[in-house]
């Protein structure tokens, strides 16, 4: 059984539950793709959106995406920090570059915005296996 983090107030390092990983991953924009090709693993910074339980981003034509086109398993995380806690989402899955003009043009609606004024022609959509998350309250050390 999963806690959640209002189950535990005092524990400075909490379990999310599935649910309320998803939700804290869609409260951000900047999130980490970690992929893995010929016994190489690489990990990009990469805008992104959650839309209908997916991950999405967009990229241009290279290594990201010649990666995870030869090995589509990949991991995605994503964090928050503030002064006084933060939380940390990681998430596995499926990757696939979206190839349809019905399933590019619906991408093209979502807001997906780069950052980085570069052209990104190609959309990635993710398809979690599995999700999981923490929640961290900060403070000093405990005593020893």
């Amino acid at each position: 059984m999963t806690t959640s983090a209002k189950d535990s107030p005092d524990d400075p390092v909490t379990e999310l539950t599935a649910e309320e990983s998803w939700d804290l991953l869609g409260t951000e924009q900047l999130g980490r793709l970690i992929v893995s090709a010929s016994g190489r693993v690489d990990i990009f910074p990469v805008n992104y959106v959650t839309h209908e339980g997916k991950v999405l981003f967009r990229t241009a034509e290279g290594t990201k995406l010649v990666e995870l086109t030869i090995h589509r398993e990949v991991a995605f995380e994503a964090d928050h920090v503030d002064l006084k806690s933060g939380w940390s989402v990681v998430m596995h899955g499926t990757a696939r570059r979206l190839q349809t003009s019905q399933e590019i043009a619906a991408a093209d609606e979502l807001p997906l915005h780069s950052w980085v004024p570069t052209p990104k022609y190609n959309y990635v959509e993710i398809t979690p296996t599995e999700i999981s998350g923490r929640r961290l309250m900060f403070g000093p050390d405990p005593v020893r």
